[in-house]
């Protein structure tokens, strides 16, 4: 199986940072998953893609909406990955949820996993 967990959501005033965190596991994680992202989602929006990074070489994307502000990055195993969210803001705020899956892609963020995590919640008060 291939599961993904989230965590490090909480509440920030505007500016601050935040940390999350997702671990990726299950006997099957290394044969379907080579990217893992983070996709969020805030109320009357839609879905969208934040950042990813293939495992495998460490490449990352970002979202245009994020550059410069958010880093993605994994631990030494590449079984975690990290999204450091700096000098957040309100439009920041959302469901933030782990993804991954398998696939070759020059825009990876623009298309959906197969496998998600639960999601943590990011609140970012102006």
């Amino acid at each position: 199986q291939v599961q993904l967990a989230e965590s490090g959501g909480g509440s920030v005033a505007a500016g601050g940072s935040l940390n999350l965190t997702c671990v990726l596991s299950g006997y099957l994680a290394n044969a379907n998953v080579n990217f893992m992202a983070w996709f969020r989602q805030a109320p009357g929006k839609a879905r969208e893609g934040v950042a990813g990074v293939y495992r495998a070489s460490g490449y990352a994307y970002y979202a245009d909406s994020v550059k410069g502000r958010f880093a993605v990055s994994q631990n030494n195993d590449k079984d975690t990955m990290y999204l450091q969210m700096k000098r957040l803001q309100p439009e920041d705020a959302a469901m933030y949820y782990c993804a991954a899956g398998w696939y070759t892609s020059d825009f990876p963020l623009t298309e959906a996993p197969r496998y998600w995590g639960q999601g943590t919640q990011v609140t970012v008060s102006s």
